[in-house]
């Protein structure tokens, strides 16, 4: 059994209280028996993406950097493993949407840089983020075998996948996901359920946990109606069952005991990795097939 925790925090304009509040977040989580704690997409900052903004990229730090130091000393304190999302300068003119895994040694086991980038109104990435080029990957750590993906790559079953066939048991999604103001009451509803619906299915596609860490508050860039995140953080079992669910405006933790025999369990008796035709499927490489 490992306790898994996710964040679910509100982010505000000051970067070093961002930091400091999800280290405070996390501390309460580890004393409640937290091993595994994930963090929202970009904690770090307010949702910086809803405009194309050079002033932005004074946000992003190098890993290991400011951020990480800090992080791998609350992860080896309190003996936990830790995910977050950071804004990674890798170089001049070249940065990152990544996310890095601590273990309970303080170490930094790996990154992963996410690898499908948005540009729709009011997250316009590409002006960001250079797309990951580290792949999709998997993490033994001291408590679990762990996969990372962030934010939309949550819409691709090829990601969950992938990550889930390097030996995943739990796909984690640092999140930054919310309403447009003037379309919530038309569409509110079945974004969400989209939402959750896909990541829903990459567990039960793949027979492991699925969990989804999102900010909440309304963000608003200069000259426009912002964003309202959700929140809804939560965890759901190999059945796509949700197992702990976040509310839609309150900073909390969402945690489950997770038990890793439910992976060898549904896929067993669900054998989809079994059953997979790789000889078929030559043209998922392609863009289109004609």
């Amino acid at each position: 059994m490992t306790k898994v925790t996710l964040v679910q925090m509100r982010c505000g304009p000051e970067p070093e209280a961002n930091l400091a509040s999800a280290v405070e977040w996390i501390g309460r989580a580890a004393d409640d028996g937290a091993q595994i704690v994930c963090l929202p997409e970009l904690f770090h900052s307010q949702y910086f993406c809803q405009t194309e903004n050079h002033d932005n990229f004074r946000l992003a730090e190098e890993i290991p950097g400011p951020s990480t130091h800090r992080l791998s000393s609350v992860a080896r304190e309190k003996s936990i493993v830790i995910i977050a999302s950071l804004f990674e300068k890798r170089a001049a003119g070249v940065y990152h949407n990544t996310a890095v895994i601590i273990d309970t040694t303080g170490e930094i086991l790996g990154k992963y840089r996410k690898m499908h980038i948005p540009d729709d109104p009011g997250y316009y990435e590409k002006f960001y983020f250079t797309p990951g080029d580290l792949g999709f990957q998997s993490w033994k750590t001291e408590r679990g075998n762990i996969g990372v993906c962030v934010c939309w790559d949550q819409w691709y079953p090829e990601a969950a996948r992938l990550t889930a066939l390097r030996g995943a048991e739990i796909l984690f999604y640092p999140t930054a996901i919310g309403w447009h103001p003037r379309e919530k009451r038309k569409y509110g509803a079945a974004q969400f359920s989209a939402w959750q619906t896909i990541m829903r299915s990459h567990a039960i596609a793949n027979g492991c946990f699925v969990a989804a860490a999102n900010r909440i508050g309304h963000e608003a860039a200069a000259g426009g109606d912002g964003i309202e995140f959700w929140g809804q953080s939560f965890i759901a079992a190999p059945s796509g069952e949700v197992l702990a669910q976040g509310s839609v405006d309150q900073e909390e933790v969402v945690s489950v005991e997770v038990e890793w025999k439910r992976v060898d369990e549904h896929r067993t008796h669900w054998p989809f990795l079994r059953d997979r035709r790789i000889d078929a499927y030559a043209g998922i490489q392609e863009r289109l097939i004609d």
